[in-house]
Order: structure tokens, then sequence, then C-alpha cells
């Protein structure tokens, strides 16, 4: 049965159900426990589960990563937030040097079996190292999930499949989304694996490809271009490292066109890789160049200069109009 529900109460329901069905998963991080997390995620979940397997850490990114090596090396499931995106970074080195080539230095003897849960993007208004896209960051580094949601359903889904995976992931959710409601269906089983990308409106002038926060400005671009007569096809990628590029590559390969839509910084960027091995793989079937709407090459801005910085919908339409000129 459906029901519409924030994206910030799905994340809640995911954990509760992956909980439920599985002992060994634990949730730790700043504030989980008492507080139930700075946006509520975890709200509840100390008082249904337990301090034992519901706890706080100490303000130290690179102890609570640390720690959540160890108890994946012992059989537990940690999640383990990171509580703001800017965050993540004194807990880089274990990421990099742990988490990801854990499996592999022991020829899957230990596995890092654990989720890190990182709200990010910008529109919330946030003082510095509150607002952050360090995604790409993630996806250079072999060894890593990464996944981004964009709405309760996948939400609830993508964060159970992420617990149960036997590979670490990097769970990224669009922060300035978490109170939007969508319909969540939490008796449905997911047919396939939620880590691919979707088409999420068919159309046949223009691909849009987007995920975690910029799904919300890429179908309201696709509403308006509509009305412009104007067809877009919008894809979320949901897994950003693997990429799915499949469904990409049969939609441009129809429509010719390819627009890329990522709040994250255009240099070395996910986005550019995106277009780089569209090119590649479908170079004779592109009738103009793939375009990207980023954030600017600078640190993230004041909150005063958000809407200069972050994509927005006549950013969107902009990129379209100009990759449908050629």
């Amino acid at each position: 049965m459906k029901e519409q529900v924030t994206l910030a109460k799905a994340l809640n329901l995911g954990l509760r159900s992956a909980m439920e069905a599985d002992p060994k998963v634990l949730v730790m991080g700043e504030d989980v426990a008492t507080l139930g997390g700075v946006f509520r995620i975890t709200d509840g979940l100390k008082k249904d589960f337990g301090e034992h397997r519901v706890f706080d850490t100490p303000l130290a990114e690179s102890g609570i990563i640390g720690t959540a090596v160890g108890l994946a090396m012992r059989g537990y499931r940690p999640v383990a937030e990171i509580q703001f995106d800017g965050f993540v970074f004194p807990g880089f080195d274990q990421i990099v040097s742990q988490v990801a080539k854990l499996g592999f230095r022991t020829q899957g003897a230990f596995r890092a079996s654990m989720v890190i849960r990182i709200p990010f993007g910008g529109g919330i208004g946030a003082v510095e190292h509150h607002s952050e896209s360090p995604e790409s960051f993630f996806c250079h580094i072999a060894g890593l999930r990464v996944v981004a949601c964009s709405n309760a359903q996948d939400a609830y889904d993508m964060l159970q499949e992420a617990i149960a995976s036997d590979d670490p992931v990097v769970f990224f959710e669009p922060k300035r989304r978490y109170w939007e409601k969508s319909a969540l269906d939490v008796t449905r089983t997911p047919t396939e694996s939620t880590f691919s990308s979707v088409v999420r409106r068919s159309g046949n002038d223009v691909t849009v490809v987007g995920y975690g926060p910029t799904m919300a400005v890429v179908e309201a671009a696709a509403t308006a271009a509509q009305a412009e007569g104007r067809s877009l096809e919008v894809i979320d990628l949901r897994s950003l490292s693997p990429l799915d590029l499949d469904p990409v590559l049969d939609s441009v390969r129809r429509t010719g066109r390819l627009v890329v839509v990522s709040e994250a910084p255009r240099e070395a960027s996910l986005s550019g890789d995106i277009a780089a091995r569209v090119t590649e793989e479908a170079f004779y079937s592109l009738a103009a160049p793939v375009i990207r709407v980023a954030g600017a090459d600078v640190p993230y801005p004041p909150t005063r200069m958000e809407s200069l910085y972050l994509p927005d919908l006549d950013k969107v339409l902009d990129a379209v109009d100009r990759v449908l000129s050629f």
C-alpha cells in the first residue's frame, strides 16, 4: 500500500526494516542515538533497538570509520553516519586506505560490509563545511560502491540493498530533499537491483541525466520544456560508481543529444566522466556535444550566493536550448 512520506522518513523506515531483518546491523555516528540525528533520520531507533545497536560516537570521523571497519571484520554490518558532507574528509584516509581495500587485501577473508551515509549537496542555507558535493572523490576510489537516492521509494529500497551488500557502500542522501514527500510502498519487493540507472520520463529530443538533489530540477525542466513542445528523456543514475550507462547510451542513440546535471564542480568530475564515456561509446549517434550543468569550480559559496552556484531550472533549460541549437 502506497503512502506519501518524506525522503527522511523513508530512510528511517529502511533502517528499521534492515535492523529487524538482521541483528548484526548497527547504527553509529555523531548524535544518531539520543538525538536521532541532526536531520532525525535515526529518530526512535535507540529506543526500539537499544544502545548496543544504536550508539553515539565522538566527534571524530576517522574514528567512526575505523571503528566501523573493525566491526565489519567481526561480522557486523555497521551503518555509519557522517553528519554533514564537509565533515567526511577527516575520515577520508580510513575510507581510501582501509574500507575500499580490505576485501582485496585479504583476498576476501575479511570484507568491509558497511554503509557510510552522507547527507550531501546545497540548498539549505548552511554555513561552511555543511554544503558540499564530494561524490566525484569517492567515485574515483576503486573498491567502493557509490550511490545516491532521490525519492522516498528509492531511499527505502536502496538503503536496504546497501546494508545487505557485501561491498562497502557510500550512500549519498540529498539533504535539501529530506522533507519532500513522494510515494512509498514498504510491501513492494524490487524485481531488480536499485543500484542501476532508471528512466524517470520518456522523451525524444534530448536526454537529460541527473542524480540525487538535481533530479527535482531535471524533472521540472522536462515539464517546462514540454510546454514549449520539446520532449526530454530524464534518467536518474542512482548508482554513481559503478556507472550503469546502458540506459543512457540507449537513450542518446535515439535522441542524439545529452545534458548532464550535477551539483559537483565540473573539473575532474563525475559529470565529465559521463560525457567522456558517452562520447567514446556513442560518438556517431551524437548530433551535438555533451553539455554539462554543474557547480562552479570554486569552494561552496556563502548562503546568499547559493542560487548562483547551484544548477537550477533556467540553467538546465539554457543547456537544452544550446544542445538543440547545433
